[in-house]
């Protein structure tokens, strides 16, 4: 989502950022690719009752392996340039699978939010039927929203990812991405993670459900981090990003530097993908009864079961 403008000198710069996204894509890519396919697998034919839970991390779990089956594309067309209406598809689907990532643990952050805080409730209405009406919204609002892609599209042959048109990026439309695309899912993500850790953490229990709670804590947090490590930078990079375009910021020094955190925190977000696979393993007992995720994990004492 970046472009070069003016005198300014961008060719160092996108060089510097294409090693960094290799670096960080390439594993992010492999490993991905094998532990969510994994947890798709183990979560249709190994779960022996489906749940909203289960639904929503099938739909989490998908959507990560749709997002890196695009890394590949992603990192050929944003160094060669491609026909902008085929730039269009390659675009599409890495940003509404990002999207639909968002929305999907912010889904699971209610529901886990209304279970804690209304336990009779959220039992009583644990079926799928929802959850997966809920996911497929989310998908049908990610793939219209995605529209304008499609529609502004440059003409010619150009480079994926640097040369956005200017309507992707007039103020209102970077406006409502940052408002209802980061903003109030973040707001949502953290408002109930704080009310779920303030039950967990002020409720009294027998020993046993100590040890439920803390299980419970430790996947708020993860899932919490995990949310803000990885989709605050990009999004403080779109902002950025978009003042530059508005001719807001003029200095060559710091147009590189915006140029530069962007792209290498576009593929700090896709990292989404693999740290979602130690949300899988505390949220889905099944998960880590199902496969050998347990023992890696275990090599790590901060992510060791509590017993």
């Amino acid at each position: 989502m970046t472009n070069n403008s003016g005198n300014c000198n961008f060719t160092a710069i996108d060089h510097l950022a294409r090693r960094v996204q290799l670096g960080i894509s390439i594993p992010t890519f492999i490993l991905g690719l094998v532990l969510n396919t994994l947890a798709l697998s183990v979560f249709c034919c190994f779960w022996r009752k489906q749940t909203k839970t289960s639904v929503y991390m099938i739909s989490l779990a998908l959507a990560d392996v749709l997002l890196l089956l695009s890394l590949p594309l992603k990192m050929y067309s944003s160094d060669s340039e491609v026909p902008g209406l085929l730039c269009s598809f390659i675009q599409a689907p890495y940003y509404v699978n990002t999207y639909t990532s968002i929305f999907i643990i912010v889904c699971i952050t209610v529901d886990r939010y209304i279970c804690i805080k209304h336990p009779f409730q959220g039992r009583a209405n644990q079926s799928p039927r929802w959850a997966v009406l809920i996911c497929c919204f989310i998908w049908a609002v990610a793939w219209i929203c995605s529209t304008p892609i499609f529609v502004f599209h440059k003409k010619g042959h150009i480079k994926c990812f640097h040369n956005m048109s200017v309507q992707m990026w007039s103020v209102p439309f970077i406006v409502s991405l940052e408002i209802f695309g980061f903003l109030i899912p973040l707001a949502v993500m953290v408002f109930c993670s704080a009310q779920t850790i303030w039950i967990l953490l002020n409720h009294k229990s027998q020993a046993k459900k100590n040890v439920e709670e803390r299980g419970s804590l430790r996947v708020i947090v993860i899932n919490l981090v995990v949310f803000l490590v990885c989709f605050t930078p990009v999004h403080m990079g779109i902002c950025l990003q978009c003042l530059v375009r508005q001719h807001v910021i003029e200095d060559c020094s710091l147009k590189q530097g915006i140029s530069l955190f962007l792209q290498v925190s576009m593929a700090i977000a896709n990292l989404s993908c693999c740290l979602d696979a130690i949300f899988y393993y505390f949220a889905a007992k099944e998960f880590c009864e199902k496969t050998r995720l347990k023992r890696v994990i275990e090599l790590c004492p901060f992510f060791k079961p509590s017993a």
